[in-house]
């Protein structure tokens, strides 16, 4: 094959620049080569070699919540449900028919015993005790006609039977009954409150009639609550009168109200195997309504002067029960490193454990430290700090 000269001349242009650029290209590599283990020594002497886990592990104080090792009664609670009832509640009814010519008062108004809520057809009842009255002096003035005389009769019997007889001729016995109901009825006109309370179901108006036993309102005492709750009869021997008893209601559940136990019915319903125990707490605001659910736990067993730590703070592993007790830097400080320490549990509530000595694990002291929360993935010897210190509380 033959190539002219101005092929052959532009393959030679080709090669050499090639071999240009290669050269250029081994040069710049050489001259990067030469700089790197400056680079290399710099970068090792600023900042040292270390392991991850060094650098994080002891060194970080870790937040957590503590809480007091405690020595005191340990409550083992009875738990139930029930509802809330006022402690007093009763239903007026009419004691008279009438037209209703006053209503004095609200529903949910506050009332004292003895207070005025309605009056039911007052001037009725006046006038038939005034006609009472008159038709009761009539008798009077008849029986003292058929006495008049009768001072002057000896013999007492006599008298007696003459004072009998009198008394039924000139009608003075019905006359004084008809007296004493016509009074009553007045007193039964005017409605008034049995005790204090609140006022509610309120059922008439004005000018409404009413016949008796019809329904006027009813009336609540709740300045103090009452829930009826059931307990099983193997709980039962373990409840006393005056027991304290914690009650939560679901329309406040992060609040814990106090109550005692008022009584325990001493029969048990052989269809359920409970008996009912009644709890009383104060409702001095007025915020627990009757009607809403409640949860309650009463003290039952109770063991006195035993150690325990909250639940929270006990953790488990490889199948054994341990705590972190917070042993601080110095005294009253809020930093300090976790200890890992196997305890041994006995009883337990909702909210506590008991500690008891064991083989091979730690009896805890009244007033150390262990830690609550935030303790969950620490190791042994783990820096802390407390920032919310239960021991009080």
């Amino acid at each position: 094959m033959v190539f002219s000269r101005r092929t052959l001349s532009i393959v030679s242009a080709v090669v050499i620049l090639s071999g240009a650029l290669g050269g250029i290209y081994m040069r710049l590599r050489a001259l990067q080569a030469e700089d790197e283990p400056d680079a290399a020594e710099t970068t090792n002497g600023d900042q040292p070699e270390v392991e991850s886990a060094q650098s994080f592990g002891t060194e970080i104080a870790i937040p957590v919540s503590a809480a007091a090792v405690l020595r005191d009664t340990f409550v083992i609670n009875v738990s139930a449900a029930g509802q809330a009832q006022a402690f007093a509640r009763t239903l007026l009814t009419a004691e008279v028919e009438g037209p209703v010519t006053e209503v004095l008062v609200a529903e949910g108004q506050y009332v004292r015993r003895g207070q005025v809520l309605a009056r039911i057809d007052p001037e009725r009842y006046a006038f038939e005790l005034e006609k009472a009255r008159a038709s009761l002096e009539t008798a009077e003035a008849q029986f003292a006609e058929l006495t008049l005389f009768d001072d002057e009769i000896e013999d007492a019997e006599l008298r007696a039977e003459r004072r009998r007889m009198a008394r039924a001729k000139s009608g003075l016995t019905s006359a004084e009954v008809a007296v004493r109901e016509a009074e009553l009825n007045v007193e039964r006109a005017t409605v008034r409150a049995p005790f204090a309370g609140a006022v509610a179901n309120m059922a008439i108006v004005p000018g409404q009639r009413v016949q008796q036993r019809d329904s006027i309102a009813e009336i609540v005492d709740i300045s103090r609550v009452k829930i009826e709750v059931q307990a099983l009869e193997t709980e039962v021997p373990f409840l006393e009168n005056g027991r304290d008893a914690r009650v939560t209601l679901s329309a406040f559940p992060d609040r814990v109200l106090t109550g005692q136990v008022a009584s325990i019915n001493p029969v048990v319903d052989p269809r359920t195997r409970t008996a009912r125990v009644t709890v009383v707490l104060a409702n001095p605001d007025g915020s627990v309504k009757p009607g809403m659910y409640a949860r309650v736990r009463i003290a039952a067993r109770l063991y006195a002067n035993r150690t325990m730590v909250p639940r929270s703070a006990l953790l488990e592993r490889d199948n054994r029960a341990l705590v972190f007790v917070f042993e601080p830097d110095a005294e009253g400080a809020a930093q300090g490193t976790a200890k890992w320490t196997y305890v041994t549990t006995g009883l337990e509530n909702e909210d506590y454990f008991e500690i008891i000595e064991g083989e091979g694990t730690t009896m805890l002291e009244p007033g150390q430290l262990v830690l609550s929360e935030g303790h969950y993935t620490l190791i042994h010897d783990a820096r802390v700090q407390v920032t919310t210190d239960d021991a009080e509380g």
